[in-house]
């Protein structure tokens, strides 16, 4: 399989929504599993909030400031970002021609909640 970002810049923006009311600027691309991929390319205002899973951005073009929690950093074409399950961010200060493969995966809360919820067995001493 091979997804290009041609094949769904093409079919952006979607219809705007109260939450979106620039448009939407992402588009699932694909899903196996716990798996999503989206291209996400934000114009005028990045809205969106907190997700249940753990993240990662990678840059395929464009430039800015991204905020995550308390952390705020630049970014540019071939970075790639990782925001935990749960932890506001957002897009700030951005480049007109900023996309990015978002790719969500693992349980729902994050693989850090996950890995706290587990038993660990103590080891012998």
């Amino acid at each position: 399989m091979r997804l290009t970002k041609e094949q769904f810049l093409e079919k952006l923006p979607l219809p705007a929504t109260p939450k979106w009311p620039e448009g939407v600027w992402d588009i699932e691309a694909f899903r196996h599993g716990t798996l999503s991929v989206l291209l996400f390319t934000p114009r005028g205002t990045d809205y969106q909030t907190n997700h249940t899973q753990d993240e990662l951005y990678f840059i395929i073009g464009g430039s800015g400031v991204f905020e995550s929690g308390a952390e705020t950093f630049e970014f540019a074409e071939g970075d790639v970002l990782f925001v935990p399950a749960g932890r506001n961010h957002r897009f700030q200060r951005f480049s007109d021609d900023l996309v990015t493969w978002a790719v969500f995966y693992g349980p729902q809360g994050g693989e850090e909640q996950q890995q706290q919820n587990t038993i660990q067995p103590k080891e012998k001493p």
